[in-house]
């Protein structure tokens, strides 16, 4: 049997990683600025990570969450004070398109209303519901003519007011940062009045926090530069620091019905071992913090490049617009410089590295950048 081949891969073999280094089957060390989709949050192999998930796998395994187990209440108290939220519940899932597809159905139930607000250029996952609420053509399916969605530009509070004065959406859904979108940041006026005006018309405000979450913006949240909370926040991607799990922070106004939302593996034992040794690392080597200061730093030196157009993002979630396009600079940094970054449509670099990323890595990447561009 063959792969699928839906992914377009680069012929190196990683066989090892370690912090933000990755090695190759040949011995090549790579600097990973890209994080898997920002998956990586506190670095690879953390050996506490390693340690946890080790203790975890020889103790109880994977078992799901048809049982009690305690593992998830240690993440919801974890969660709830480092970020700033433990007054809202957590229901865990597995992946950012199964976290946006609960929240989304969440929003209907309590609203008891069908149509969706998202916004231009922006990724909300694969899943029939969460698929039907992004803009972009890769990914848009047959299903979504059975979804009523509405793709208004972001920013646009008239727009977003028009809408809801119709009386009949169930939700906005908007991310922290968009990430396939390119790192655009949503304004903090904006946010602060979309969640006016979704109070006003009774509509359920949903930020989208599976990638800029978890620390990568300098804050826990990056919709907390904003002065505003969202009635739904959904997680993955670097919560879980590579091992598949997601989930939805919920505000006290939602009632919880037994059989409301339900998932195969969320919540399991490893999930919430590893989720919990993230958030022990993230605040035991303030990550968080090394993201602000590492980011702005990176942020501010390549504003100076001539040849970007435009740097966006905030913290350790950057997109480098160029005039031309991006393949062969992507390609002389991954195979001449030994940088792996990401890629937006043909003209946008995206840097998600690992949180721990220090100084001296970043300007190992700014030098090869220049050296590059040159």
């Amino acid at each position: 049997m063959e792969l699928f081949d839906v992914y377009p891969l680069f012929d190196v073999e990683p066989v090892a990683a370690q912090g933000c280094t990755i090695t190759d089957k040949n011995g090549v060390e790579y600097l990973d600025l890209y994080g898997g989709h920002a998956v990586i949050s506190v670095g690879h192999s953390h050996p506490y990570y390693v340690q946890m998930l080790s203790e975890q796998l020889k103790k109880m395994g994977f078992y799901s969450n048809s049982v009690q187990n305690p593992l998830q209440k240690e993440l919801a108290l974890k969660l709830g004070s480092l970020s700033g939220y433990g007054d809202y519940s957590l229901f865990l899932c597995n992946s950012g398109a199964e976290a946006n597809e609960n929240a989304l159905k969440l929003a209907s139930f309590h609203t008891e209303r069908a149509r969706i607000v998202s916004f231009e250029k922006s990724f909300h996952g694969r899943t029939s519901a969460a698929v039907a609420v992004t803009d972009n053509p890769a990914i848009i399916s047959p299903l979504n003519d059975t979804v009523d969605r509405i793709i208004l530009p972001l920013n646009d509070l008239d727009a977003l007011e028009n809408e809801l004065m119709e009386g009949d959406v169930a939700a906005v859904i908007v991310e922290g940062i968009q990430g396939i979108g390119g790192c655009r940041v949503p304004e903090p006026s904006f946010l602060e009045e979309a969640g006016k005006l979704c109070r006003r018309y009774g509509t359920v405000l949903i930020l989208d926090e599976i990638q800029s979450g978890y620390g990568r913006s300098g804050k826990f949240f990056a919709h907390q530069y904003a002065n505003v909370k969202p009635d739904l926040i959904t997680i993955a991607k670097g919560m879980g620091n590579g091992f598949p799990v997601g989930g939805v922070l919920i505000r006290p106004e939602f009632e919880a019905r037994k059989g409301m939302l339900g998932t195969t593996f969320g919540g399991n034992y490893l999930a919430c071992a590893a989720s919990i040794a993230v958030l022990d690392i993230m605040q035991s080597e303030q990550l968080i913090e090394n993201a602000e200061i590492v980011g702005n730093y990176l942020m501010t030196k390549l504003a100076g490049f001539e040849k970007i157009k435009e740097v966006r993002g905030r913290g350790l979630m950057i997109g480098l617009e160029f005039n031309e396009p991006i393949a062969e600079i992507r390609k002389k940094l991954l195979f001449e410089e030994k940088i792996f970054t990401g890629v937006t449509g043909t003209h946008t670099i995206r840097l998600l590295p690992p949180l721990t990323v220090t100084r001296e890595q970043v300007d190992r990447f700014l030098s090869a950048l220049k050296k590059v561009l040159g």
